[in-house]
C-alpha cells in the first residue's frame, strides 16, 4: 500500500489543459515540456486510457508511443463525470460541483452521466444541469466540440459542454473527418471525445478486447494526425485510468449497513452516508473491516487534504457522504441500487496510480 495519488492541480493536472491550449487561454500551469503553443490545436480525449495501461501496451499503440509528452494526473474521484467537467471548465470538482458519478442533491440521488434520478427519472428539469454545474466551459469561449451524436441533448452534455458548437458523429471515420474539416475552416481549437476504451474496459476488463480497442484508438489518432491541416498540434489525453476488478465485488457488512443512512459514489469511491454523530464510529468500523484493501477517509480528512480541490462551499459539500472507501486493491464495493446491464469488470474512481495517472501526448503536423 502507498499513499493516495492526489490531483496535481496547477502542476500537471487535466484542469490545466484547456487554459494552456486555447488561443486566448489564461493558463500558466506546468505541463510536459513537449506540449507547446500552436496556431491550431485539437484536444482529443480518449476516455479511460490511463498512463499505466498505455505503457503496458505501447507495442499495440505505435502512434501514441511515438508522440511527445508525458504523464499528468486526473482529478478525484477518478471518474468520467467529474473528470470531463474538470477538463472543459478548467475547475476542480470542489469548484464545479460534479463531484462524482452518483451524487446526493438535496434528498435525491443524481446519476450525473445519465442525468437520472432513480425515483423520478429524467432529472433535466428537476435538477437543471446549469444549476448543478454553473460555470461556462472553455473559459466562456465558443469552442467547436466533436462528440457522439447521441450525447448532444443529454443532461451531462449540458452540464459540461454547453455553449460549445457541437458536431455529432456516429462512426470513428466521421469524428476524424469532422475535426479535420473544422480546422480547415479556420477553427483554432477543437475538442474531440471518444469513449471506446472505457466502454470495452467496463465490459471485458484487460483482456484481448481491451488490447484490440487500444490498438484501434491508436489508429484513430494516426488517422487524425494524417487528416488535419499543416500547422496543427494534435494533443491526446484521458479522463482517468482503469483497474481490472473481475471477481472483486465486495458487499458491505451488515454492521456498516446498519449504521449507514445511504450510499452514493461508485464501486471504487464508495461514499457512506451516516449521521454526523456517527462519522468517527463508521470510520473506525470501516478501517477495521476494509483497511487492508482500501483507504478509509472521513469527509473532514478529504477536505483538509484537498482531494477534490483547494476549496469547496457548503452547497457542494452537501453532495458528498461522510466516510469514503477508496480501494487500493482490485476490488469494488457493491451498492444494490447502482446496477446496469452487466457486471462491470474494468473500474475506476479511486486514487491509485493506475486510475489517477493519464497521458498528455502531442504531435505537430
Amino acid at each position: 500500500m502507498t499513499n493516495p495519488r492526489l490531483p496535481a492541480f496547477g502542476d500537471g493536472c487535466i484542469t490545466d489543459l484547456v487554459p494552456y491550449l486555447l488561443p486566448r487561454g489564461r493558463g500558466t500551469a506546468v505541463l510536459p515540456a513537449e506540449i507547446g503553443k500552436a496556431a491550431r490545436s485539437v484536444l482529443f480525449v480518449l476516455d479511460g486510457l490511463g498512463w499505466d495501461q498505455l505503457q503496458d501496451r505501447l507495442h499495440l499503440a505505435p502512434t501514441l508511443a511515438g508522440m511527445s509528452g508525458g504523464v499528468i494526473t486526473t482529478v478525484a474521484p477518478s471518474t468520467t463525470a467529474a473528470a470531463l467537467t474538470s477538463i472543459t471548465t478548467t475547475l476542480s470538482p470542489a469548484e464545479h460541483g460534479v463531484v462524482g458519478y452518483r451524487i446526493r442533491v438535496d434528498d435525491s440521488l443524481l446519476n450525473t452521466l445519465r442525468w437520472w434520478d432513480d425515483e423520478t427519472g429524467d432529472a433535466r428539469r428537476t435538477m437543471p444541469p446549469e444549476i448543478i454545474q454553473g460555470y461556462e466551459p472553455f473559459q466562456g469561449e465558443n469552442v467547436s466540440v466533436v462528440t457522439k451524436a447521441e450525447f448532444n441533448r443529454s443532461g451531462f452534455t449540458k452540464a459540461h459542454l454547453r455553449g460549445g458548437r457541437l458536431t455529432g458523429y456516429r462512426t470513428p471515420a466521421v469524428l476524424t473527418a469532422r475535426v479535420a474539416q473544422l480546422l480547415r475552416d479556420g477553427e483554432q481549437f477543437v475538442y474531440a471525445y471518444w469513449d471506446g476504451v472505457d466502454k470495452v474496459s467496463h465490459e471485458f476488463g484487460f483482456g484481448d478486447e481491451f488490447d484490440a480497442e487500444v490498438a484501434f484508438a491508436d489508429r484513430m489518432v494516426a488517422d487524425l494526425i494524417a487528416a488535419v491541416p499543416s500547422g496543427t498540434q494534435v494533443v491526446v489525453t484521458a479522463d482517468h485510468g482503469q483497474v481490472d476488478c473481475r471477481n472483486g465485488s465486495v458487499d458491505l457488512s451488515p454492521e456498516v449497513s446498519a449504521l449507514a443512512t445511504g450510499l452514493s459514489g461508485e464501486g471504487r469511491f464508495r461514499w457512506i452516508h451516516t449521521d454526523p454523530t456517527d462519522i468517527e464510529s463508521m470510520a473506525t468500523l470501516c478501517r477495521e473491516l476494509y483497511g487492508h484493501q482500501s483507504w478509509v477517509a472521513t469527509i473532514d480528512q478529504i477536505l483538509d487534504e484537498k482531494w477534490f480541490g483547494p476549496s469547496m462551499n457548503s452547497q457542494i459539500q452537501d453532495r458528498l457522504g461522510q466516510v469514503a472507501l477508496c480501494p487500493f486493491e482490485p476490488i469494488s464495493y457493491a451498492d444494490p441500487a447502482d446496477s446496469g446491464p452487466f457486471e462491470l469488470v474494468g473500474r475506476h474512481g479511486s486514487l491509485t496510480d493506475a486510475e489517477m495517472l493519464v497521458p498528455l501526448l502531442s504531435a505537430n503536423v
